[in-house]
C-alpha cells in the first residue's frame, strides 16, 4: 500500500503507527489539510507529530494551548524591552519621530510565537497545535482563520503571507467539544489505547534491550490494568516507564517478587486514590494474568 512507506518511515523513529492512522497521515500530507488527532491522554498523539518531523527530516514547532490562551502568545509579540532600550538610545543621539518607530517596529524587533514561526520557515515544519481543546473558543475561531489563509496581520508591519504551508497536526484530549467548522477544516482520526501486539512493537522498538518474557507481561499487566476502574489510566510513555524501572532493578518476571513490583506501580498509577486501589492482592491477581 502507497501508505506503508510512511508508516516504515515512522517506525524507524520509533513510533508504530496503524493502517487507520498511516491512511490519515498520508491523505493529510497529499491534500495539504491540518489533521485532528483524538483520543484520551497518553495514547501517543504529541509522539505522532516529533515522528513525523523526524521522518520528513523537519523543524517540529509546538504551540501547547491552554485556558486563557491569546493570539498575542501564539503568533508574535514586540521585544518592549529592546524597543525601550532602543528608544532611549536615540532619545539620547537627539533622534526622534518616525524614523524610531519605523525602527522599533521591524521584524528585527518581533519576537515570533509558534503560528507566525510556522509559516515563515524555507522548509515546511510541523506544526503540532497540542491539546486545542484546553484553550477557549475566541481562540479556535482565529486559529481558522489562520488554517484557512496562512497568513496573519500585524498591525505595524501588515499581512505576512506564508513562506511555506505548514504541515499541521492537532490533538484534542477531548475535555470539550470542538467547534464544527474547526472539525470540517481539518481531516480527523480518533487514537485509542494500542491493542498489545501494538504495544508490545512500540515497546520493543523504545526498550530494544528487553527481554521477549518481560516484554510480554509488561504489556499484559498494563493492558489488564487499564480494565480496572482508574482515574487516571496509564498511557504509552507510564508502560515504558514501568519497563524500564523493572530492567533497572533487575526484575525478569513480573510474579517474582510482589513488593518490587508494587513499588514499580508509582510509574504507572499517578493518583494516591488509584494507588490505594490496586494493592499488592490485586497487582498480584493481575501480574498473574499478564504472561
Amino acid at each position: 500500500m502507497i501508505w506503508t512507506d510512511l508508516q516504515t518511515s515512522l517506525g524507524r523513529e520509533g513510533y508504530v503507527a496503524s493502517d487507520d492512522l498511516a491512511v490519515a497521515l498520508h491523505l493529510a500530507l497529499e491534500l495539504g489539510r491540518p489533521l485532528l488527532l483524538e483520543g484520551a491522554a497518553g495514547v501517543g498523539k504529541t509522539e505522532v507529530a516529533r515522528a513525523l518531523a523526524g521522518a520528513r527530516d523537519t523543524r517540529l514547532i509546538r504551540l501547547q494551548c491552554y485556558e486563557g490562551l491569546d493570539a498575542a502568545q501564539a503568533i508574535y509579540e514586540w521585544n518592549y524591552q529592546r524597543q525601550l532600550l532602543t528608544i532611549r538610545a536615540a532619545a539620547e543621539d537627539g533622534e526622534t519621530g518616525k524614523t524610531v518607530e519605523d525602527r522599533i517596529f521591524s521584524r528585527d524587533f518581533l519576537l515570533e510565537r509558534p503560528l507566525l514561526a510556522a509559516i515563515t520557515q524555507a522548509v515546511p515544519p510541523v506544526l503540532l497545535i497540542d491539546e486545542v481543546d484546553r484553550a477557549d473558543e475566541e481562540f479556535e475561531a482565529y486559529l481558522l482563520e489562520v488554517l484557512a489563509d496562512y497568513q496573519v496581520s500585524i498591525p505595524e508591519l501588515g499581512t505576512i503571507t506564508a513562506t511555506s504551508r505548514p504541515i499541521v497536526i492537532l490533538t484534542s484530549n477531548g475535555t470539550r467539544d470542538l467547534s464544527d467548522a474547526l472539525r470540517r477544516r481539518c481531516l480527523y482520526s480518533h487514537v485509542p489505547y494500542p491493542d498489545r501486539a501494538t504495544e508490545l512493537a512500540i515497546l520493543n522498538a523504545r526498550c530494544p534491550g528487553v527481554e521477549a518474557h518481560l516484554a510480554r507481561q509488561v504489556i499484559g499487566f498494563v493492558q489488564r490494568l487499564r480494565e480496572e476502574d482508574l482515574e487516571k489510566t496509564p498511557g504509552i510513555a507510564e508502560t515504558l516507564d514501568f519497563a524500564a524501572a523493572l530492567m533497572g532493578l533487575g526484575i525478569a518476571d513480573l510474579t517474582s517478587d510482589p513488593l518490587v513490583l508494587q513499588s514499580t506501580l508509582t510509574t504507572l498509577l499517578k493518583t494516591q486514590s488509584d494507588q490505594a486501589q490496586i494493592t499488592p492482592e490485586v497487582a498480584g491477581r493481575v501480574a498473574g494474568k499478564a504472561a
